[in-house]
């Protein structure tokens, strides 16, 4: 069995089950709004601020802090969605039963692993499509917003890795999304507190998650932060595959 057979095993799960579809609803609802509340911003602001009708403006103003927005939710919707992609599946004995059909650990771990990422980044594809719906009536910075897309992409992939790891490596669901959530977190603040004092963040400012997504968002793609996501996400992997080798050598 394929880690592409599990992860069309796992996706159809989702698709009938009624958690990931209000999951989704309640994110694209929260989405909506989010958008919705930058361009009313944005629109009033049009008439006191200079230059703000320039694509530059809507691009900064509306379209980043809404990506941003939705890489934040993702703090919370990754270990949801993950929670269960190993944690449950051992509780349920179904690690077996893909072991027996001939899956490894490597297989069942991407399987998981690309399941819960196809997921979020269908909801991303549609989060994506209202700033497309004005872009006939504004001026879109097109390169900005494509490097905003990938950064945010990529970022989300590392959270589900991470949420992918702690369900290998916790016993229970919950427990899992507990500790995806405070490492999600941790990487996310992590260099707030060097920053509001002033000094230099360093090695912490490079571990944060929002180092590698700003330039992103100002439409600036670098090589280093694609390499920073890379690295998470092959490490949570390899220590997820590590795990789930060793409960079926200790089975």
């Amino acid at each position: 069995m394929s880690a592409f057979t599990i992860a069309r095993i796992d996706l159809k799960r989702l698709a009938v089950r009624p958690f990931a579809w209000t999951l989704a609803g309640i994110a694209l609802a929260m989405m909506a709004w989010q958008f919705l509340l930058g361009v009313s911003a944005f629109m009033h602001a049009q008439p006191t601020v200079p230059g703000a009708t320039g694509g530059a403006g809507f691009t900064d103003n509306v379209i980043a802090p809404y990506l941003l927005n939705y890489v934040q939710l993702c703090l919370v919707i990754a270990p949801l969605v993950t929670m269960q992609a190993l944690a449950g599946e051992r509780g349920a004995q179904r690690l077996a039963l893909l072991a027996a059909a001939g899956a490894n650990a490597t297989r069942i771990v991407l399987g998981k692993f690309l399941a819960r990422l196809v997921f979020l980044w269908l909801l991303l594809i549609v989060v994506a499509t209202l700033p497309l719906v004005l872009a006939p009536a504004t001026h879109l910075d097109w390169g900005q917003f494509g490097a905003a897309l990938i950064a945010s992409a990529l970022c989300v992939a590392a959270l589900v890795a991470i949420g992918t790891a702690c369900s290998a490596f916790t016993p229970e669901p919950a427990l899992a999304a507990a500790a995806a959530l405070l490492i999600g977190e941790a990487l996310s603040l992590i260099d707030a507190g060097v920053r509001l004092t002033g000094g230099d963040t360093g090695w912490l400012g490079w571990l944060a998650l929002h180092t590698h997504l700003a330039p992103a968002l100002r439409g600036l793609v670098r090589s280093e932060d694609i390499v920073y996501f890379l690295i998470v996400i092959v490490l949570a992997l390899a220590l997820a595959v590590r795990r789930v080798d060793g409960d079926r050598e200790r089975g």
